[in-house]
């Protein structure tokens, strides 16, 4: 099965997305829908996607369980959002979450918070305990910033599934290979994280990327956590920034071309069902 691991849906008339703002942002500061996203799905021959937060709300995160719920199985799981300094109320929220629909992970938008260190917090850590204890996933969104404090928090809890976004969102624009090249190494040194293979063409330049430009990252990923913790996802609609749903997916299939093809089915599959426990309970990666 073909799982696309990273989408998201927003409809603006409902709620607003603070994160839009600015002309650059203005071709996808209008209402993106599952009826849009299916047809390229279906072009791409991915049965699943795991739809994921863009706001930080609860009511976001039940809308997208009952959307999930009533997909027929398209949306098969939805990374959602709860407050992490709040640990004392957050089994009871995650729970409440569950019975909504297929909630499979939480997570944050890490990289806007003001302190890099944030995820070093003492209410924080307890909070990634409790989703971890909830058996789910945590989705990281971090960039170089604080991909130091992500390393620090997936050593300190081994017992929590922990899933890198966009490889940790390398600047390649700019040409930034070290430092992330090696703290993604050491990220991938930890079996209880597992990255996702999205979000690269947005780091590159938007108008004049090319393959090679970003191939360098994804086989360093690759390379690093091998093709068994390894997901496919499109970042779709945000990827549309800088080029179609099918150009995405190609440069997936670039990345992993040299793989055999059971390798291949797992980065563009099977590993998001173990990553995230589609199905049934989620072990830790291995």
């Amino acid at each position: 099965m073909r799982i696309d691991a990273h989408h998201h849906l927003w409809d603006l008339d409902r709620r607003r997305q603070p994160w839009l703002r600015g002309d650059a942002l203005a071709p996808i500061s209008r209402t993106f829908t599952l009826p849009e996203l299916e047809p390229l799905l279906d072009a791409h021959g991915i049965e699943a996607t795991i739809a994921v937060q863009s706001s930080s709300s609860l009511d976001e995160t039940r809308e997208l369980l009952a959307l999930a719920r009533g997909s027929h199985g398209r949306i098969a799981g939805v990374v959602g959002w709860a407050d992490l300094t709040d640990p004392r109320s957050l089994p009871g929220v995650l729970a409440e979450l569950a019975e909504a629909g297929p909630l499979v992970g939480i997570r944050h938008q890490v990289q806007d918070e003001v302190d890099p260190l944030w995820l070093d917090r003492p209410d924080v850590r307890a909070g990634l305990h409790a989703v971890g204890a909830a058996g789910l996933a945590f989705d990281l969104l971090v960039t170089l910033r604080e991909l130091p404090a992500a390393l620090g928090v997936v050593e300190e809890l081994p017992e929590v599934r922990f899933v890198l976004d966009h490889a940790g969102k390398p600047q390649i624009a700019a040409g930034e290979w070290e430092p992330w090249a090696e703290l993604i190494s050491g990220l991938a040194d930890h079996p209880n994280v597992t990255c996702k293979l999205s979000g690269l063409v947005t780091e590159a330049d938007w108008e004049s990327w090319r393959p090679q430009d970003v191939l360098p990252y994804a086989r360093h990923v690759l390379a690093s956590f091998g093709s068994d913790r390894v997901l496919f996802g499109s970042d779709w609609p945000v990827c549309t920034l800088a080029g179609r749903y099918s150009d995405v997916f190609a440069l997936a299939e670039q990345a992993i071309a040299s793989l055999d093809p059971d390798e291949r089915d797992a980065v563009l599959g099977g590993n998001a069902v173990r990553a995230y426990g589609l199905g049934g309970p989620a072990g830790v990666p291995r």
